[in-house]
């Protein structure tokens, strides 16, 4: 009988990002959700689906990921947890010498 790994699941649950994080993270990047779904190459409906999604949308979390990938790759940090304190900034790249 195959057993499941609670630890590893808790730990993808920790990491989930939010509607409004996504919102926001879009919205610090100045990207339209048409530009955020070719990206992280998702459907623009998907996108605009999980943004109206209250807390952290359902979904695939795969799909989920992506545009949380896509997101941290362009420069944002997603802060706090979706029960604590969740937001966004973005990361400042060092000054170039």
């Amino acid at each position: 009988m195959a057993s499941i790994d609670t630890y590893s699941i808790n730990i993808d649950a920790i990491s989930m990002i939010t509607s409004a994080q996504i919102r926001a993270a879009r919205a610090l990047l100045r990207w339209s959700a048409d530009e955020l779904a070719q990206k992280a190459g998702v459907g623009i409906a998907t996108v605009k689906r999980f943004e109206l999604m209250d807390n952290v949308p359902e979904g695939r979390t795969s799909t989920l990921q992506a545009i949380q990938r896509t997101l941290e790759l362009a420069g944002v940090e997603f802060i706090g947890t979706p029960d604590d304190g969740p937001g966004v900034r973005l990361r400042i790249a060092p000054p170039t010498r």
